[in-house]
């Protein structure tokens, strides 16, 4: 919660002292003249105070959001009823939040916008109406929502009515989860409760040196633990997107972080009962990806960035890459492949060797449940040598958070397909997404192994007491991991049992994917009934 900064507010803001006029044109004359005094907002030096702080206002932010032209505002003439600590002599128009709806690349999106210069963005009853009323419309309307956070949390003077304001904004993030996209894009301090919201939404996008998010300020934190520590290191965007994993975004300034979140709205459906956007592309459905065989060694212990991969199999090398720098030793991301929007879940080997761990179990999970809420068919690469082991690992609930992906790849009722790039082992295997636990089809390259763990692992397990008895321990124990590697772990072995549909040329991996996402089009998977289901925590 934060107390409302007093600032100077425009008396030209305030209710007309003067008598009404009489003849509908005047009336309509001074209509337009309140409409253009709200528009300008509090006034020149809360603009210029705003620009200090490298931000933009509410309605510039507003412009580079939606398409040119296309904003229309709802409920700009708003003013609290709220008496007390000198509000009833501050009733200013908008109240500090900005409502409508536009388009974004010709689909209608609604928005909130925080108007920082007016109370600070801070939010009271009416403030809180007017963006319960735009979530309930976007709702009705089916079309996306996004949240514009500028805002310096519950306005303190108006008590428990602002608080309860902050409940009926949770209770529709809720309600409207997996039916419309909501996004949230954090443009300012965002502090205490207020931070809830922008968590219980599919995206947040920070931007780095003006946008923080923390429950508890460094001031707080000091007093408590001791600790000292910026706004910035405590709760900006860097913080967030590599350590908490609280955003999924960051950008350096405003006008990159919106044309982003224009891009991301057009890789996303209205709602859960549309089919994301399909785009042409010049890019041909049939094109072979022969740098493939060069980009993957065929040795499963050497490195290499599966971003490459993605690039070579996509529309034009194009993808969206989703918490970038959370979680790194798995990439999620949203691509098309013939045009047609697709969710990639890969292991990175280049970090961590690609292993699963705790966040990236959480990081994945989420993701694949984003994609199947709004109609998004995956497609998982596959290169784990399994779980990451450790002390840490087990005792952080590395069960648990393991199987959160596990849940969300058997509860996905989209078109899914499977990859097997180079080794698949233990049950991390089965976690992403094999055909055992509902793909629809898996595909393999020809270097894949798939096993319960590695060779030299399961020779020292198997042929332990062969290899101790042995003259040479170290020339039996290569024999038998030779011997081990030919018979359980050849490129073929799945594939005899079917448990792998095929083993393809990987420069016809692209090709191959969009030919099977075309058969699964129309694939129809429903859900026992059931209230809903209880997933690992």
């Amino acid at each position: 919660m934060s107390i409302v900064e007093e600032r100077p507010l425009r008396e030209d803001l305030l209710p007309p002292v003067e008598p009404a006029p009489d003849e509908l044109r005047d009336r309509t004359a001074a209509l337009a003249g309140l409409h253009r005094l709200v528009q300008e907002g509090p006034g020149e030096r809360a603009t210029a105070a705003q620009h200090a702080k490298g931000k933009l206002t509410v309605r510039e932010r507003i412009g580079l959001l939606f398409d040119e032209g296309s904003f229309t505002e709802v409920e700009a003439l708003r003013r609290h009823r709220a008496t007390g600590f000198g509000l009833e002599h501050k009733r200013v128009h908008t109240d500090g939040v900005v409502t409508g709806w536009g388009t974004v690349h010709g689909r209608t999106v609604f928005v909130y916008a925080h108007d920082f210069r007016i109370f600070g963005g801070a939010l009271g009853e009416a403030h809180a109406e007017k963006i319960h009323k735009i979530m309930d419309l976007a709702a009705a309307a089916g079309a996306p929502l996004v949240g514009l956070c500028d805002g310096a949390g519950a306005r303190i003077q108006e008590g428990v009515t602002a608080l309860a304001g902050y409940g009926g904004i949770f209770r529709r993030n809720v309600r409207n989860s997996g039916v419309i996209p909501q996004i949230s894009v954090m443009l300012g301090p965002c502090a205490g409760g207020a931070a809830y919201s922008p968590a219980l939404t599919d995206f947040v996008f920070m931007v780095r040196g003006t946008s923080q998010m923390f429950i508890t300020g460094p001031d707080v934190v000091q007093a408590v633990t001791g600790e000292v520590i910026t706004q910035d290191a405590l709760g900006g965007a860097d913080a967030h997107a590599a350590a908490s994993g609280v955003a999924a975004f960051a950008y350096d300034d405003e006008r990159t972080c919106l044309e982003e979140v224009r891009y991301l709205l057009s890789m996303l459906p209205s709602n859960n009962r549309e089919l994301p956007p399909a785009e042409p592309t010049g890019d041909p459905a049939g094109r072979r990806a022969d740098a493939l065989l060069d980009i993957v060694p065929a040795d499963p212990s050497r490195s290499y960035d599966i971003r490459r991969v993605i690039e070579e199999i996509v529309d034009d090398g194009e993808y969206l890459q989703v918490h970038e720098a959370w979680a790194q030793n798995v990439v999620c991301a949203l691509a098309r492949l013939d045009g047609r929007v697709v969710g990639i879940v890969a292991n990175q080997p280049a970090v961590l060797a690609g292993v699963l761990d705790i966040h990236a179990s959480e990081k994945a999970a989420r993701f694949v449940q984003l994609c199947d809420a709004f109609n998004i068919p995956l497609v998982t690469l596959v290169d784990v040598p399994g779980f990451l082991p450790g002390v840490d690992q087990e005792h952080g609930g590395i069960i648990r958070h393991g199987a959160k992906l596990l849940y969300a790849y058997c509860n996905a009722t989209v078109p899914r397909i499977q990859v097997i790039l180079r080794k698949a082992y233990g049950g991390a295997y089965i976690v992403m997404d094999s055909r055992s636990i509902g793909a629809d089809l898996s595909l393999a390259w020809p270097a894949n192994e798939i096993a319960v763990m590695g060779a030299e692992g399961a020779a020292n397990v198997v042929f332990r007491r062969e290899i101790a008895a042995a003259d040479d321990p170290a020339a039996t124990r290569e024999r038998l991991v030779k011997e081990y590697r030919s018979e359980l772990m050849h490129p073929y072995y799945a594939a005899e049992r079917g448990l792998v549909d095929d083993v393809i040329d990987p420069a016809e991996t692209r090709s191959r994917l969009i030919g099977a996402l075309a058969m699964l089009r129309a694939k129809d998977a429903p859900l026992p009934s059931r209230k809903h289901g209880n997933q690992p925590q």
